[in-house]
C-alpha cells in the first residue's frame, strides 16, 4: 500500500521531532524576525500558523497579537512545541492536530496565516492554499516562508533529489516563479516574493538519515560538474562540505 506525503512527514517527524526544537535553519533569529515584519501583525490580530512545528514562528508572533492558533500533522511535534511553551512563558499560544488540505477552522476567521519550512511537504500545495485562503478574512495576509530552488532545471532536478533523500516525506521546493504563478491562481494579491539562501553543512541533510541514503547524497554532490558545484556554492568550509540551501519569503493578501 503506497503511503501518503502526509503519513510519511508523521512516521519521519514523529522520530525527528526533538531535533526541530533547537534546529539552527528553524530557529534562525533573522528569518524568525523577517516573517514577523512581513506579517505586520496588529495586536488584536488572530493568527493560525500552519505546520507549526516546535513552535517557532507561533512564538515569533505571539507577544504581538490577541492569539496564535499552531496546528501540525504530527503529535510528536506538539509535545515539544508544549514544552518550549511552557519554558517560554506564553499563554495565548493554543495547538491543535490538524491537515493543511482540511483545516478544521470556520471561513474567514484569522487576520493572518503563516506556515514556515512546511509546504515543500504539502501533497497538494494548491488545495492548501485553498485552505488556508478560506480561513483568512477578506484582506487578511498570508507569509510563507519555504525551501525553495533556483530557476535552474539542472539545480532544480538535484535540490529536490536530495531532499528527497534527506526526508522522504519531501514532495517539491518550488521556484519563485512557481510560487508567484500559485499564489494568484489561488486568489492571493502578491506583495513580494523574496529569495535568499544560506550556507548550510552537508550535515543538514545527512542527520538522523540512514546509511544508504547518506551514501546517495554524497555521490550525487561529488558527481557534480562545476557549473552546478558554483551555483550551488559547493565548498570545504571548518573541516565539512557545505552548499547553499535555497529559500523564499512569500507575503500576499487574500483578494
Amino acid at each position: 500500500m503506497t503511503r501518503s506525503p502526509e503519513d510519511r512527514a508523521r512516521s519521519i517527524f514523529g522520530a525527528r521531532a526533538a531535533h526541530y526544537a533547537t534546529s539552527a535553519s528553524h530557529t534562525d533569529p533573522e528569518v524568525l524576525a523577517w516573517l514577523v515584519q512581513r506579517v505586520r501583525p496588529e495586536p488584536h490580530w488572530r493568527v493560525l500558523d500552519v505546520a507549526t512545528g516546535a513552535g517557532h514562528s507561533a512564538f515569533a508572533l505571539a507577544p504581538r497579537v490577541a492569539h496564535v492558533t499552531a496546528v501540525d500533522l504530527t503529535s510528536e511535534m506538539l509535545a515539544e512545541a508544549r514544552a518550549l511553551q511552557e519554558r517560554n512563558g506564553l499563554a495565548n499560544v493554543s495547538f491543535q492536530l490538524a491537515d493543511v488540505h482540511r483545516l478544521p477552522f470556520a471561513d474567514g476567521g484569522f487576520d493572518a496565516v503563516t506556515s514556515r519550512r512546511a509546504p515543500h511537504h504539502f501533497s497538494d500545495l494548491n488545495l492548501a492554499l485553498k485552505e488556508m485562503r478560506r480561513v483568512l478574512r477578506p484582506g487578511g495576509r498570508l507569509v510563507i516562508d519555504d525551501r525553495s530552488v533556483p530557476e535552474d532545471d539542472e539545480v532544480d532536478e538535484i535540490m529536490n533529489r536530495l531532499d528527497v533523500l534527506h526526508d522522504a516525506s519531501h514532495v517539491r521546493q518550488y521556484r519563485p516563479s512557481e510560487w508567484d504563478a500559485r499564489l494568484r491562481a489561488a486568489g492571493f494579491r502578491i506583495e513580494s516574493v523574496e529569495p535568499f539562501a544560506r550556507l548550510r553543512p552537508l550535515s543538514q541533510l545527512t542527520k538522523g538519515v540512514e546509511p544508504e541514503r547518506v551514501a546517495e547524497i554524497e555521490r550525487i554532490l561529488a558527481g557534480l560538474d562545476e557549473r552546478q558545484r558554483a551555483v550551488m556554492q559547493v565548498t570545504i568550509r571548518d573541516g565539512e562540505l557545505q552548499h547553499l540551501h535555497y529559500f523564499v519569503m512569500l507575503a500576499a493578501v487574500r483578494g
